[in-house]
């Protein structure tokens, strides 16, 4: 009976050994999940993650609407991701959105600056506890002009995430670049399938109607989170293991 008992304990230790691995994700609103999905169409694309990833990591979803790399550490956020991290976790951040948001003090933050410096804390402490931390761009926003091309809404942003992962050795993935050629395939007036445009009526959530060309709909939400884990997979990063080969198969661009 105790050679059973133990047999049983050590395959139970085995099982939790392989789910030990935890792959956090702090940012803004495009990243997070969000209320009622069943009954909202907004999703975050981090939100899709447990869809497209095996069940041998856990996913923690960090990220909070309207929240930017500085206020995501003043509200104690990042404190809580950093005393669960432990060896062999992963750390998703993106941030850019709302620190751009320069009538609110609380969030904005100087490009060359204070969010440089933030971005460097997230990885640095991320490091410490010997956890991999991987830089993202933001997301672009839906913004075509009057000819048919997409203007870019970030400014310097992503090019200082860029810097970051460049002077630290991170994992960097464009996700600007991707959300770009993404917007780019569907075209100026199909790309509103990839957000939230509804007349006055067309969805019980959105009863007066919504136009929203920052925001994902699960459509939108679903490719872009396919596009930050295949090339997580073509970087041949160690999180790759972890992503369904369906999800790798998928023809996006």
């Amino acid at each position: 009976m105790r050679s059973k008992f133990f047999s049983f304990l050590a395959i139970f230790l085995m099982v939790i050994s392989v789910k030990a691995q935890t792959l956090y994700l702090i940012g803004d609103s495009t990243m997070s999940d969000k209320k009622n999905p069943e009954g909202n169409p907004e999703h975050g694309w981090g939100q899709m993650l447990p869809e497209l990833m095996s069940d041998e990591i856990t996913i923690e979803n960090h990220a909070v609407n309207g929240r930017s790399s500085k206020s995501f550490i003043s509200q104690g956020r990042w404190q809580t991701v950093y005393e669960k991290l432990k060896p062999g976790d992963f750390v998703i951040i993106q941030f850019g959105h709302n620190d751009q948001k320069i009538k609110s003090p609380d969030r904005f933050t100087n490009p060359f600056t204070e969010y440089r410096y933030n971005l460097e804390k997230y990885v640095k402490e991320t490091r410490e506890k010997g956890a991999t931390p991987i830089l993202m761009s933001s997301i672009v926003r839906r913004n075509f002009n009057e000819h048919g091309t997409l203007v870019d809404t970030h400014g310097e942003y992503p090019l200082v995430v860029r810097m970051v992962a460049k002077d630290l050795d991170v994992p960097f993935i464009d996700m600007q670049w991707l959300t770009e050629q993404l917007e780019v395939k569907f075209g100026a007036e199909e790309s509103a399938d990839l957000h939230l445009h509804f007349e006055p009526g067309e969805v019980a959530y959105y009863p007066d109607g919504k136009s929203d060309n920052t925001h994902l709909s699960e459509q939108g939400a679903t490719l872009v989170a396919s596009l930050a884990l295949q090339e997580i997979a073509k970087k041949d990063l160690t999180l790759k293991k972890y992503i369904k080969e369906s999800t790798l198969k998928k023809e996006l661009l």
